[in-house]
C-alpha cells in the first residue's frame, strides 16, 4: 500500500501532519470533489485517467495526486519539474514497467508537480507512455495550460481547475490543526489575520500556524492573540489584508491618483502597495486598465508602455523589474486623460443589450458564393481604398434604419483633439454627398 496510507511521523511539518488521507477528509473544492463533480465521479468510477490539476499553491493539488493513487491502488512516483529532468522520467518508466510486470502487479501514478518548468522535449517524453497505458499521468501546474503544456500532452489530459480556499476552509483547516495537532487556543481575531495573510494557500497558512504555535510553547502562552501574531510575524504580514477591504482601498487610492494627474501621489500608492507585500504583476494589470480605461486614444502611447512595463517585470523580477512599473505610473499620471472609450464601450453595450438583433445590410455582407452574388449580397459596396482620400462619402456602417447614435464623443485632450478634428472632417464630406440631408443631420 502506499505510503500515504500509514500515520505520518510527529517530526514532520505541520502541513503534512494533516495532509488528508481520506478524499472525504479534504477541506474545499467542492467544484470538483463535491458530490457528482466531475473529479469526485473520476476517483468512484474506479478506472484512473491522465489529468492535470491547474490551481494556485497551496490548493491541494499534491493531496489529490497521493489521494488518486490510494483509491486505485496505484504505485505512487513524484517527479518535481523544477528539480527533475529526463533521467527522472527515464526511472519513472523503469519503475511503472517493473510493478506492472512483478508477481502482484501494480499500476503506477506518475505525479509531475509544477510540470510547466519541463520544457517540450520532457512533456513529449511522457506521451508514449501515456498512449500505452504504462502510467497514469497527473501533473500540477499554478500556470494556465492552455500556454505551458504542449498541445500533444494537453489533448491526453483533463484539466481539473482548483480555487484558492475560501476563509471558511481556512478557518475548518485551523479548527483540525487545533483539534488533531494540540495547537493552542487562537483569539479570533488573531484567526481572521491569518486566514488574510494565508490568501487561500493552506500550505501557507499551516506553515505560519506552525511557527506561531512553537513560539508560543517556548513562551508558555496557552492562547494566541492577535497583537502577539503581529510582534511575532513582524514584516512577515502584510500591512493590508490581501483581498481584504484595506486591500482594495489602497488600490483604488493609486487609480484615483493616476487619474488625477499626481504622479506623486500615484508613486506613493504604488510603493505602499509593493512594501505591503502586492504581486507586482496585479499591479501591471492594474496599470493596464488605467491606460485604457482613463487616457485611452488621448495618448495611445499609455497602453503600450504599460504592456512594456509588464514584460519589463516579467524579465528582471523583483526589485529591479518594479522600477519599470514605477515609470509606468509616472508616465500613466502625467498623460493627457480621456475616459471617451471607455464611455462609448459602455454605451455600445447598454444599446446592444436592449436592442432588438438588426440584420447586416446587404452592401456589407461577403459574398464568397455565387448564389449569395445572385442574392445581391454585397451588391453596392463602395472600397474605400479606391474613393478619394480613401474615404467614400456618404457610405452607411450601420443596419438600415438605425440612426448614429454617437456612442464615442472624443474629448478636447491630447490626440483625442485631432481625432475630433478628423471625425468632424468626415462628417461633413458625407454631409455633402448626402445632400445636407444625411443622418449626421437628423
Amino acid at each position: 500500500m502506499p505510503a500515504s496510507k500509514s500515520a505520518p511521523p510527529s517530526h514532520q511539518p505541520l502541513a503534512e501532519r494533516l495532509r488528508p488521507r481520506r478524499l472525504a477528509d479534504v477541506v474545499g473544492q467542492q467544484k470538483v470533489l463535491g458530490p457528482g463533480m466531475p473529479l469526485r465521479l473520476a476517483f468512484e468510477s474506479g478506472r484512473p485517467h491522465s489529468c492535470i490539476l491547474w490551481g494556485p499553491p497551496g490548493v491541494g493539488k499534491t493531496t489529490i495526486a497521493r489521494l488518486m493513487a490510494d483509491a486505485f491502488d496505484a504505485q505512487f512516483i513524484s517527479i518535481s519539474a523544477v528539480l527533475g529532468g529526463v533521467k527522472d522520467i527515464r526511472e519513472a518508466v523503469e519503475r511503472a514497467q517493473a510493478a506492472r510486470s512483478g508477481l502482484h502487479a501494480q499500476p503506477t501514478l506518475v505525479f509531475v508537480d509544477e510540470v510547466h518548468r519541463f520544457n517540450k522535449s520532457q512533456q513529449d517524453a511522457f506521451l508514449p507512455h501515456v498512449e500505452s497505458g504504462l502510467f497514469t499521468f497527473v501533473g500540477a501546474t499554478t500556470e494556465n495550460p492552455s500556454f505551458e503544456v504542449n498541445s500533444a500532452l494537453l489533448s491526453r489530459a483533463t484539466v481539473y481547475v482548483l480555487e484558492p480556499l475560501a476563509p471558511e476552509d481556512l478557518k475548518q483547516i485551523v479548527a483540525l490543526a487545533q483539534a488533531q495537532q494540540g495547537v493552542q487556543a487562537i483569539k479570533k481575531e488573531a484567526i481572521e489575520r491569518l486566514v488574510a495573510y494565508a490568501d487561500g494557500d493552506a500550505r501557507r497558512l499551516l506553515n505560519t500556524l506552525e511557527t506561531l504555535a512553537m513560539a508560543a510553547a517556548q513562551e508558555g502562552r496557552a492562547e494566541i492573540g492577535d497583537a502577539w501574531v503581529v510582534r511575532v510575524l513582524g514584516e512577515r504580514l502584510r500591512r493590508y489584508d490581501k483581498g481584504g477591504e484595506q486591500f482594495y482601498d489602497t488600490i483604488s487610492a493609486l487609480h484615483k491618483a493616476v487619474r488625477g494627474s499626481d504622479p506623486d501621489a500615484a508613486l506613493y500608492w504604488l510603493v505602499r502597495m509593493l512594501d505591503g507585500g502586492a504581486d507586482p504583476r496585479y499591479m501591471a494589470r492594474r496599470m493596464l486598465r488605467m491606460a485604457s480605461e482613463d487616457i485611452g486614444l488621448a495618448d495611445p502611447r499609455a497602453l503600450r508602455l504599460a504592456l512594456d512595463a509588464a514584460e519589463v517585470y516579467e524579465r528582471l523580477g523583483s526589485p529591479e523589474g518594479e522600477l519599470a512599473l514605477a515609470e509606468c505610473v509616472v508616465y500613466l499620471a502625467v498623460a493627457p486623460k480621456s475616459n471617451a472609450v471607455y464611455k462609448a464601450y459602455n454605451a455600445a453595450r447598454a444599446f446592444i443589450k436592449q436592442d432588438s438583433t438588426r440584420p447586416v445590410p446587404m452592401h456589407l455582407r461577403n459574398a464568397p458564393t455565387q448564389l449569395m452574388k445572385q442574392l445581391d449580397y454585397g451588391k453596392g459596396y463602395r472600397y474605400a481604398h479606391d474613393e478619394e482620400g480613401g474615404f467614400a462619402a456618404g457610405e452607411t456602417y450601420l443596419p438600415e434604419g438605425m440612426a448614429p447614435p454617437g456612442f464615442y464623443q472624443p474629448v478636447p485632450r491630447g490626440l483625442e483633439i485631432r481625432i475630433a478634428e478628423k471625425l468632424a472632417e468626415l462628417r461633413a464630406r458625407n454631409r455633402g454627398a448626402q445632400g445636407g440631408d444625411g443622418p449626421e443631420d437628423r
